[in-house]
Formats: C-alpha cells, sequence, structure tokens
C-alpha cells in the first residue's frame, strides 16, 4: 500500500476536546477511525478514547496482513466498543453510559468499506468531486431526506445536535455500512468530525482537500473551521487519506508498507488500559447480539 495521512484536532470555543482521531496498518491492511465523544453527557472524551483504544486493539489482534471479513470486522468493532463503554460505566459506577459518534474505514487491497453511528462523517472524493459520504443519524437528516427540511437549513435547526444513533446508549447502536468501494490513485478519503463539516460546506472541503498536499489542507481547514464558530465553536477534528498509486512519487507523511514484516503493526492510537482493552469473551457477547440487530436495522428502514 502506498498512502498519504494527515490528522489534526482543536478544541474550538469548549474547555476540552471529546474528539479522538487515529489510524492503524499493517503491510496490506490500514484503519481510519475518528471519534466524538457527546457533550451533552458525562465523560464524552472519555467514551471517544476508549472507543478508539478498543477497535485499535481489535484490528492488532484480527489483522495478519489483512481482515478475513471486512464487513463482519466493521461490525464487531462497534458493537465491541458500545460494550466496552457499558463496561466502563459498571466498574466505575458511573450514573450513565459515556457517549460517542463513531465513524470507521477500512481499506485493503485497494478498496475501502467504511461503517458509522451519529453524526461524524466520512467523504469518499475523486479529483475534487464527493463520490460517496456518511448519513447522519439524527433528527435533522431525517428531515432533509423527507423533503421537510432543506439542506441549508440544517445548521439553523434547533434540533441540529439532537442524534438517535450512538455508543452507550441504553438500547444497541445502529451501524450503516457502506458498499465496498475500489479506489483509484489520488482518491481522499476525508474522516471528520461536526465541528469541521457543520462550519464548511461540502463543496468548499473537497475543493480544499484536493487543492493542496493534506498537511497544508487539513490544518487550514480545520483553523477555518474553529475561526468560524468562534468562542462557541465546536471541537473540530479531521483525518485525511490520499490514495497513491505504484506511478505516484512519494514525499512528506507518505507511507509504503511493501518493506513492513508481516507481524506487523503501526499505529497513531495510544493504547488501552488494562480495564478497558477487549476480552476474548467480548466477542461472542457481539456476535450473541448480531440477530437483534438485524431486527433492529429492519425497524430503522421502515421507519
Amino acid at each position: 500500500m502506498r498512502f498519504s495521512v494527515y490528522q489534526q484536532s482543536q478544541a474550538g470555543g469548549r474547555a476540552t476536546n471529546q474528539d479522538r482521531m487515529g489510524y492503524c496498518f499493517t503491510r496490506e491492511s490500514l484503519l481510519l477511525l475518528l471519534a466524538d465523544g457527546m457533550g451533552g453527557h458525562s465523560h464524552g472524551e472519555l467514551a471517544a478514547t476508549l472507543t478508539l483504544q478498543t477497535m485499535g486493539s481489535l484490528f492488532q489482534k484480527a489483522a495478519t496482513l489483512t481482515v478475513a471479513d471486512p464487513s463482519a470486522f466493521l461490525d464487531e468493532l462497534i458493537y465491541s466498543a458500545h460494550l466496552a463503554l457499558h463496561r466502563y460505566r459498571s466498574q466505575h459506577r458511573l450514573a450513565e453510559t459515556p457517549r460517542t459518534t463513531i465513524v470507521a474505514c477500512l481499506v485493503q487491497e485497494g478498496k475501502a468499506q467504511w461503517a458509522h453511528c451519529g453524526d461524524s462523517r466520512l467523504y469518499w472524493l475523486r479529483s475534487g468531486r464527493i463520490l460517496a459520504r456518511t448519513t447522519d443519524h439524527s433528527h435533522v437528516e431525517k428531515l432533509v431526506a423527507m423533503g421537510r427540511l432543506s439542506p441549508h437549513q440544517r445548521m439553523q435547526h434547533p434540533d441540529r445536535n439532537k442524534l438517535y444513533n450512538c455508543l452507550g446508549a441504553p438500547s444497541l447502536p445502529i451501524i450503516t455500512q457502506s458498499s465496498v468501494n475500489a479506489l483509484n490513485a489520488g482518491d481522499q478519503l476525508l474522516l471528520c468530525s461536526d465541528g469541521l463539516w457543520g462550519s464548511i460546506p461540502e463543496h468548499e472541503l473537497a475543493y480544499r482537500l484536493s487543492a493542496r498536499p493534506l498537511e497544508e489542507a487539513v490544518p487550514e481547514m480545520v483553523r477555518s473551521a474553529v475561526q468560524i464558530g468562534g468562542k462557541n465553536g465546536d471541537n473540530v477534528t479531521a483525518l485525511a487519506l490520499t490514495w497513491l498509486g505504484a506511478d505516484i512519487e512519494t514525499g512528506g507523511g507518505t507511507f509504503v508498507t511493501e518493506g513492513l514484516p508481516p507481524n506487523r503493526v503501526i499505529t497513531s492510537i495510544q493504547s488501552a488500559p488494562q480495564d478497558a482493552t477487549i476480552a476474548e469473551k467480548d466477542r461472542s457477547g457481539a456476535q450473541a447480539i448480531e440477530q437483534a440487530m438485524a431486527h433492529i436495522r429492519l425497524a430503522d428502514q421502515k421507519t
């Protein structure tokens, strides 16, 4: 694999930064993660941190060069993080379970597949054009989909921060997965929190990301969003990747994985403490709720 990656996060107008992002990869597989801890609930930054630690730990166990079943693995990542948050609440006797959004993307064999819960987004771009993006699990997004609200009214709506899906809620998370998408050389993936996409229009995000190298474009977008948000602005976080073909020259910030040993995992995610890692018994727990999740997805689709 050959790719460039750059990430940055700022607190904006908030006292604390509850966003977390990170990536990890083997010689032939790459996982991108971004979580936005929910500030309306206690310990949002803990929820985002624990979610990334849990998922990074699972990737290191599962990615023997590649992940055998990407779709099942993305489900397992999200279920396992959800269970870890509830276990943490029980162990530490918290009044409520910490909650967070999540968007996760797995890239291997030149193909990308992603899953999300909440309103942290992923954009897939080609030559400055948006090919696809995730659909927010929010009340406002449902109104837009039903034609009762225009996309331009989204950020002015009083319920714009109300989500119906996240990790850590009493009910199981509803996971929305993409199809498997083949990446062309030069394609870009942008994972971001609502502090970024809520401040800068989509077409500007696409243009800015494609017009300059990632190490210039990402900080510039984050700074702009922080300035637009002002003293009451949200946390702003972006994690961007450019997929590179074999004939594209590599430069600063570029990873070439061909020389990595088969068992080597590179990660930017801090290791989890012992009581926060996912034990093998949680794998069976995640598998046991798969059937229940199928019913929940069906009910959501009907709604």
